[in-house]
C-alpha cells in the first residue's frame, strides 16, 4: 500500500464523497461504485472513475474502502454473487468505514485472513463535512500490522486514529461514541424546545449552552442547525438510528440496561415515520416539537 495508488470506493454517498475528497487531495486515484445511478454521476462529475459493477471494482486496484449503509450491505457487497471478491480480483486489503454488527465483522475479518485479505475495521466519529474536513476520528479495529500497511491512507483520511484493538472493537468503540454523541444532540434539541416554551428565543438559548457546562461538541456543531432550521443532510436520522438498534442489540445481549437510548430510539422511529428520516440527524427537534403537539391534543380530546 506504499505509494499513491489507485483506491476502489463502493458507497458514494455523503460520506462516501467526503473520504474521496480526502483521498484524491492525497494524490490517490480513485475508481468507485454505487447502486444509484445520480451517485456515480456526481462522482465521475467530481473527476474520478466509475466502475460498472462491484466485480468491475474488485479488478480495479488492491484496496478497497467501504462506505455503505450496514454490515449487511458490507457482506454483499464483498462475498456476494459478482462482488468485489468475484474471481479475478486484485483485492489486498478492505477497510471497512461502515458502522456494523461487532460479531458478522469479526467473522467476516478470519475468513478474508484465510484468503490472505487485510480487513480493518475504520469507522469514523463525525458528519460528513468533519470527514472532509479531516476532523472526524478513525476509530480503528484489525491486526496492528495490518493497520500499519494502511497507515498512509488512514492518514490522509483522518488525522486523529484510535486503535481499539481487533476486528470487531472498531464498530463497538463506535456505538459506544454514538450513544453519548446521538444523547447530546438530543437533549440540547429538547432544551432548545422547551427554552423556546419559556420563551427563549433558540438563538440566545444556544448562547447560554455555549457559554455554560451544558455545552458540548454536538451543541457546538448541531445547534446553530437547529437554530436556523437548516436540515439539510450532512449525517442522516436513519443512519443514526441504525446504529441505535444496534446498541439496544448489543446491550440486551450483554444484560445491559439503555433506558435513555430506548427513548431516543422511539423518536427517531417516529422521526422515520414521518418522513424526516433522510433529514441531517438535527432534525430530531422537529419530532420533539411534534410530539408536544400530540400531547397537546390528547390533553384537549
Amino acid at each position: 500500500m506504499a505509494g499513491r495508488a489507485t483506491v476502489a470506493l463502493c458507497g458514494l454517498g455523503l460520506v462516501g464523497h467526503a473520504l474521496a475528497s480526502r483521498l484524491a487531495a492525497g494524490g490517490w486515484r480513485l475508481v468507485g461504485y454505487d447502486v444509484r445511478p445520480e451517485a456515480c454521476e456526481a462522482f465521475r462529475a467530481a473527476g474520478h472513475t466509475v466502475a460498472a459493477s462491484l466485480h468491475e471494482l474488485g479488478r480495479a486496484a488492491e484496496t478497497v474502502l467501504l462506505a455503505v449503509f450496514d454490515t449487511r450491505d458490507v457482506l454483499a457487497v464483498l462475498e456476494g454473487e459478482g462482488g468485489v471478491l468475484a474471481q479475478g480480483h486484485r483485492v489486498r486489503a478492505v477497510i471497512d468505514c461502515s458502522t456494523g454488527d461487532p460479531a458478522a465483522l469479526e467473522s467476516l475479518s478470519a475468513r478474508l485472513a484465510g484468503r490472505a485479505i487485510d480487513f480493518i475495521e475504520a469507522p469514523l466519529s463525525g458528519s460528513s463535512q468533519q470527514i472532509a474536513q479531516g476532523d472526524a476520528t478513525l476509530l480503528l479495529g484489525g491486526d496492528p500490522h495490518a493497520i500499519a500497511r494502511a497507515e498512509p491512507l488512514l492518514a490522509a483520511l483522518a488525522a486523529t486514529r484510535i486503535h481499539i484493538g481487533g476486528a470487531g472493537m472498531g464498530a463497538r468503540a463506535k456505538l459506544a461514541t454514538n450513544l453519548v454523541l446521538g444523547l447530546n444532540r438530543a437533549a440540547l434539541a429538547e432544551g432548545m424546545v422547551f427554552a423556546q416554551s419559556l420563551g427563549i428565543d433558540p438563538g440566545r438559548f444556544l448562547q447560554l449552552v455555549l457559554a455554560s457546562p451544558a455545552r458540548s461538541a454536538a451543541a457546538e456543531a448541531k445547534g446553530p442547525l437547529m437554530v436556523k432550521e437548516d436540515f439539510a443532510p450532512q449525517s442522516r436520522i436513519r443512519q443514526h438510528l441504525k446504529d441505535v438498534e444496534l446498541m439496544l442489540q448489543s446491550a440486551q445481549s450483554a444484560g445491559v440496561a439503555l433506558p435513555l437510548s430506548q427513548v431516543h430510539a422511539q423518536l427517531m422511529r417516529d422521526s422515520v415515520s414521518a418522513g424526516d428520516g433522510d433529514l441531517d440527524n438535527a432534525a430530531i427537534l422537529r419530532q420533539i416539537r411534534r410530539a408536544g403537539g400530540r400531547k397537546a391534543d390528547l390533553d384537549d380530546a
